[in-house]
């Protein structure tokens, strides 16, 4: 199974590295994330340039994709041309947005009557697409999900990893990265936030 982290100029390195991170440690399980940029090299909003993995295109044949966050986000969604290129798929696809993201998802149209979580700066321009924001940190809705908040998007790749791996190897990752002293914590607040918001915990 493959993750696209789709990872746009400006990004916020926290967002996209840490939910790339998190779902790397499921790889001999099968799972893993991918940077996926729409061009050879990105710069994050604090000047570190990436080089993506996969291309854009690689979204389509990805079996979970995760939008990250950015200070360009804004201008990614109102790029035509760009949102053109991301052709997701819900039915067959799991979809997440961090942050920002949930603009992108806005403007491909897959947020119809679905409320969603984001960050206080985002949280206008969402909100003037009619677009509900929850004061949570994660919320899905059938192979939809959005997170809030950078450190949010541990949320997103424990409910990537629970949606495809199960419960157990999602806790398992958390329990390995949570701050010494702090496991069963981490662990509980994470599986409590996907829980709350509707997903299976098998």
């Amino acid at each position: 199974m493959q993750v696209a982290v789709v990872t746009f100029d400006g990004f916020n390195e926290l967002d996209s590295f840490i939910a790339s991170a998190l779902i790397n440690r499921c790889r001999k399980d099968g799972l893993e994330a991918f940077i996926t940029t729409p061009t050879p090299v990105v710069t994050s909003m604090n000047g570190v340039d990436v080089t993506g993995q996969r291309p854009l295109a690689f979204v389509t044949e990805a079996d979970v994709v995760l939008i990250g966050s950015g200070v360009k986000a804004r201008e990614v969604a109102a790029d035509d041309q760009l949102i053109s290129k991301l052709q997701l798929d819900p039915s067959r696809q799991l979809i997440g947005a961090q942050c920002s993201g949930a603009l992108v998802l806005a403007g491909l149209g897959l947020l119809q009557g679905m409320p969603v979580c984001t960050d206080r700066k985002t949280r206008p321009f969402v909100e003037a697409r009619d677009i509900r924001v929850l004061d949570e940190p994660f919320h899905a809705e059938g192979n939809i999900a959005t997170a809030g908040g950078c450190l949010a998007s541990q949320y997103l790749a424990a409910w990537v990893i629970t949606r495809t791996l199960g419960k157990d190897a999602a806790q398992d990752v958390l329990d390995y990265v949570a701050p010494v002293g702090e496991s069963q914590e981490t662990v509980e607040r994470a599986m409590r936030a996907i829980h709350g918001a509707g997903v299976a915990l098998h």
